[in-house]
């Protein structure tokens, strides 16, 4: 249904004369009488009887008038559904425990009143593909290709680096160290059964172990964080990496060690990524505060290098998030 010609009729009703609608719809009283002719023709009766005192409504006008004013409602609604600002902000964050899961609600509480929406999707290319398409606007991602190489339109950059921890039962060799080096890890089983082929952490930990000489493991299936602890726990061989911000909850029997990795410390390259014609306010809002936290992260390091833990000795991250 022509939803021009609908509210040319509801205006006509509601100012009384086919020139009153002509003057609120600021078109010519030649195309109000068109409208109408049209939505009549369609719904196959007469809307308004001509009067000498103006149109009235016949019958079948009077009740075709509230459904009228409900499509121009309904209408409204669907325009306010999706115009910039009124929605929530829908973000990807790969893993609620995660880093990212942590950022988002960072910038939630700087900014309580904007609404999200968190999702969670697969990997960096399914997370690049969904902010292309719009079904997404917003994430947080390791990216693995240049920004030249990205779709026409999606823009990223680096907003974190997350340093990381290498994580051991209490028999491990290195369950009693403040800190073990990259290159101590050579000839020790590091195990990720979670690493998939393809993904942006497969590439990163790939790179990693091959430029420090040492193997990780990724055998056996992959049944989740909870099973991946209870064996670290029990092995005095077996050791895995986390993110620092990684959040973790183990039975206290379990007496699992964080152990921060210097020289350098390995760091996960987190961006956020968007399309760069999005006008939703948040999204604006949303890069504009982790600029800022950037922004204040690389003044601390600069002004005091000396005791920040994560520059000791330099950082590492692959080539292609540099």
């Amino acid at each position: 249904m022509d939803l021009d010609a609908v509210r040319t009729f509801v205006a006509i009703t509601d100012e009384g004369t086919f020139h009153g609608a002509s003057d609120s719809l600021s078109i010519t009283q030649q195309a109000v009488s068109k409208r109408v002719a049209a939505l009549e023709k369609s719904l196959g009766v007469r809307l308004f009887t001509r009067k000498a005192r103006g149109p009235l409504l016949t019958v079948d006008g009077q009740a075709f008038l509230p459904h009228a004013r409900a499509l121009l409602r309904a209408e409204e609604r669907a325009a306010a559904s999706v115009r910039p600002g009124s929605r929530a902000l829908r973000v990807d964050v790969i893993g609620r425990r995660l880093a990212p899961g942590g950022l988002l609600s960072d910038f939630h509480r700087a900014h309580p009143g904007t609404e999200l929406d968190a999702v969670t999707l697969f990997d960096a290319d399914a997370a690049i593909a969904a902010v292309r398409s719009g079904a997404i606007d917003a994430s947080f991602r390791a990216v693995t290709v240049p920004a030249r190489q990205l779709p026409d339109g999606v823009e990223a950059v680096r907003v974190h680096d997350e340093p990381l921890q290498l994580l051991t039962g209490p028999d491990h060799a290195f369950a009693d160290a403040r800190s073990v080096t990259l290159a101590q890890l050579a000839g020790h089983r590091i195990w990720m059964p979670g690493l998939v082929a393809g993904t942006e952490w497969a590439a990163y930990y790939d790179d990693l172990a091959a430029a420090f000489g040492f193997t990780i493991e990724v055998t056996g299936p992959d049944f989740g964080t909870e099973p991946l602890l209870d064996t670290i726990a029990g092995s005095p061989a077996l050791a895995t990496f986390v993110g620092e911000q990684t959040r973790l909850i183990w039975p206290p029997e379990d007496d699992l060690r964080r152990i921060a990795v210097r020289d350098p410390t390995p760091v996960y390259p987190h961006s956020l990524i968007w399309r760069g014609d999005n006008p939703h306010p948040a999204l604006a809002m949303l890069r504009d505060h982790f600029a800022d936290v950037r922004a204040r992260a690389a003044g601390r390091r600069h002004a005091d290098s000396s005791v920040n833990a994560h520059t000791e000795g330099g950082t590492w991250t692959p080539e292609w998030a540099r």
